[in-house]
């Protein structure tokens, strides 16, 4: 006989009030009170990760639009070879860009 599945959270796709109720006791049971804490700080580091890197492969997308390309060691540079900007100067342009994001969203 053919199984029918059973959506989740059936009305409207989002858990209500009791489902959360119920997440929350199962996270507790299973990770432990004090744990949660360290579980969604790491978890909020490794969204900042990837948001860093999103932007990095963004920015690059945009200077190669530009007509600029990446050499082998990870600098840009345009259509002559000379450097426009360092993989240095852009870990660096990237780690400012995200903590002026994260700044401007914790507040």
């Amino acid at each position: 006989m053919m199984d029918t599945l059973i959506p989740l959270f059936p009305v409207g796709g989002m858990p209500g009030g009791t489902e959360l109720i119920v997440i929350l006791l199962i996270a507790v049971l299973l990770f432990g009170a004090n744990k949660i804490p360290k579980l969604a700080r790491s978890t909020g580091q490794a969204m900042g990760e990837f948001q860093k890197g999103r932007e990095q492969v963004e920015a690059e997308l945009e200077e190669m639009k530009e007509g600029a390309t990446i050499d082998d060691d990870g600098n840009i540079v345009d259509e002559d070879g000379e450097i426009l900007k360092t993989e240095a100067e852009r870990e660096t342009e990237a780690s400012i860009d995200s903590s002026d994001s994260s700044s401007s969203t914790s507040n």
